[in-house]
């Protein structure tokens, strides 16, 4: 075909952008297959692809990371765009988003725009009608829950496997070795730095490594303990006779600490200190929550002498007051300054970083108590600490309000989600006050529409959030978005529900049209 009658056929046809994204964890929708359903659906339905927007190897849960997603969205609002209509495999390429409202508000800014979204694999025309509706939320709920299902299954197979004794990622580390073994538990080989198995049924355990390694682990422990070397004292003397980490670096007060707390030198198998589910924040999870499966290695190192290391440790953080903490802390960053969990760790006679952490709350409120203001703004993490913090007691007040004007309200424990005199539900969002550039004042509101509360009672924070301006109470019939914009002054269909305190709710409540659950 020439480029001439190309374009002439492209005239034909209704122009047409295709998205295809192929997530990390369901290869078989490779974006090269989805492309040619996509394209034939195009062909029998009058098409002609203009454009292409791909995500390779992205996760569907979140709109972060995800840039041609993006790019789309944004040539879509800005109105730049040379086609009428988005083409997607089907409802999963375009999300598996937790909340199925935000699937739905990236199309809605697509419609909005004038630019249909259709997708090619589905058994519905997305025509907007009322089963069409009904069953495009029911798979964006699914494709949600396919995540979360997903997930669960997953960490229920990791939990299994490292009771079982095998090794969940990560490096081996100095003195061991990763030990490749197949279904029958019989040996296949060591993998190297880097190597990964490739036969799903292969598991990984840990083995003891070179008897000269071995030897630097057990000599790091017995310097520490018996000889009473601190680590920096360890680190110089390895570093003076040559010795190497497992990086091939020279050693630091921070590296031999982690040998010294590693509970795979003493065969140990721990899993799920930190856990980052679904896309969401990284967290350090309790001691109750972390997995621990114990003498399922060969150790190299003796467990009395990993305890006296460990009691060693305990008790130099113990034994310090917070005053002197504080004063180490102060004396660290006049001699650096500044400070990092990775400064702390690297210094002697300082308790760790997490130590820190834990004794002051976290590690950013130590910082404060010193003067210490990090070159990155991380107030906002202090600022979400306190309004997890003011969380209880607000929802806490909203039941008092109720219950002193004579209502009936029950709370569930699980989601917060509050039913007043068996009526209706309202789920209730502490909303951060941030300032502009410019000095403005803006909130943004994030309605738990994944509940499906009939009322939200959004909680505006004043200027400094540290206590409560305002509340806006939102029906659901009114705002269907997952987020909203709020400033200073705003339209009259938000303000008609505002108020100074708690205590016109139950009179509103009687006067704003809530669409009751089902």
């Amino acid at each position: 075909m020439t480029v001439a009658s190309d374009m002439a056929n492209q005239t034909e046809h209704a122009r047409a952008a295709q998205y295809v994204r192929m997530s990390t964890e369901h290869q078989k929708y490779s974006t090269e297959n989805q492309a040619i359903e996509i394209a034939k659906y195009a062909r029998e339905n009058g098409y002609a692809i203009v454009k292409t927007y791909m995500d390779s190897g992205k996760s569907g849960l979140k709109l972060d990371g995800r840039d041609a997603l993006q790019r789309l969205i944004e040539d879509v609002s800005n109105g730049q765009t040379e086609f009428s209509t988005i083409l997607v495999y089907d409802v999963s390429r375009w999300g598996r988003f937790q909340n199925a409202d935000e699937s739905a508000y990236l199309e809605y800014l697509c419609t909005r725009a004038g630019i249909a979204v259709e997708y090619c694999a589905e058994q519905f025309t997305n025509d907007g009608s009322l089963t069409t509706t009904i069953i495009k939320n029911m798979k964006r709920a699914m494709a949600g829950e396919y995540s979360r299902d997903l997930s669960r299954k997953v960490f229920e197979g990791q939990r299994h496997l490292v009771e079982l004794g095998y090794r969940q990622g990560g490096t081996a580390g100095l003195g061991l070795r990763r030990q490749l073994i197949d279904e029958r538990g019989q040996p296949k080989g060591l993998l190297a730095h880097g190597e990964r198995k490739s036969i799903q049924t292969d598991r990984v355990i840990l083995v003891p490594g070179p008897g000269p390694e071995v030897e630097i682990i057990n000599r790091i422990y017995r310097l520490f303990v018996e000889d009473g070397q601190n680590e920096s004292s360890v680190a110089g003397i390895l570093n003076h006779e040559g010795a190497l980490t497992d990086m091939g670096r020279p050693w630091t007060r921070g590296t031999v600490h982690q040998v010294l707390t590693n509970e795979k030198y003493v065969g140990n198998n721990v899993f799920n200190r930190i856990s980052f589910k679904l896309k969401m924040h990284r967290v350090r999870n309790p001691p109750d929550a972390i997995i621990r499966a114990k003498g399922v290695f060969q150790p190299i190192v003796s467990e009395d002498l990993f305890q006296k290391a460990a009691a060693i440790i305990a008790e130099r953080a113990v034994r310090l007051r917070d005053e002197e903490m504080l004063a180490l802390l102060a004396q660290l960053l006049l001699r650096s300054g500044k400070l990092s969990a990775i400064i702390i760790d690297e210094q002697e006679g300082m308790p760790s970083s997490s130590i820190y952490g834990s004794r002051f709350g976290s590690l950013l409120r130590a910082y404060k108590l010193v003067g210490y203001t990090p070159d990155r703004d991380y107030r906002y993490v202090e600022i979400n600490r306190v309004l997890r913090d003011l969380f209880p007691q607000v929802v806490s007040g909203i039941i008092a309000s109720v219950e002193q004007a004579g209502g009936r309200i029950v709370r569930d424990a699980a989601t917060d989600l509050l039913a007043v005199n068996g009526e209706f539900t309202v789920s209730v969002v502490v909303c951060r006050c941030i300032e502009t550039a410019a000095g403005s004042l803006r909130w943004k509101i994030r309605l738990d529409n994944g509940l499906h509360p009939d009322l939200s009672i959004a909680v505006r924070m004043a200027p400094g959030n540290e206590k409560i301006l305002d509340y806006y109470l939102l029906p659901k019939i009114d705002f269907a978005s997952a987020d909203l914009a709020v400033a200073e002054d705003n339209a009259i269909g938000i303000d008609a529900y505002r108020c100074a305190d708690l205590s016109r709710f139950i009179r509103l409540t009687e006067r704003i049209p809530i669409r009751r659950a089902a």
